[in-house]
């Protein structure tokens, strides 16, 4: 796999594609592992996303530039790694292009719902949601 840091959506979309059941989900981990690391400080009450089978923090900061930086990890590893999928869609992006990307859409192709158990998906909606709220409430 490439560099975690110069990775796009469609470079992970197109070697998904490729893979089939077990190597997907290696792929969903190491792209979890990749993460960049959340200070365990941040892993707070706060922080929690709720809804979701697995404990999911996702801590919002802004940027110089007025863009956002999200900083999020998980207790569980295939759950990391769809977080790295939605973080791929937002990541370092100014709030209103946060707000007029579907990230729906661009996890489509993965096709998380079929690959997964329903309570490893059931959260991905609430971090959307969340992320959707932050960057609503910077732009």
């Amino acid at each position: 796999m490439t560099d975690a840091a110069s990775t796009t959506l469609a470079d992970i979309r197109d070697e998904y594609e490729f893979l089939e059941g077990d190597d997907r989900y290696r792929l969903l981990v190491d792209l979890g592992r990749a993460l960049e690391e959340m200070p365990a400080a941040l892993k707070t009450e706060a922080t929690l996303v709720r809804g979701c089978s697995a404990s999911v923090w996702v801590y919002p900061t802004v940027k110089d530039d007025g863009t956002l930086h999200l900083l999020a990890d998980s207790n569980a590893a295939i759950t990391k790694g769809i977080i790295a999928l939605v973080l791929l869609t937002v990541q370092d992006r100014a709030p209103a292009d946060i707000l007029a990307t579907d990230i729906d859409a661009e996890l489509a192709p993965f096709n998380l719902k079929a690959q997964l158990s329903s309570n490893r998906t059931q959260g991905i909606p609430n971090m959307i949601a969340l992320i959707r709220e932050t960057a609503a409430r910077y732009a």
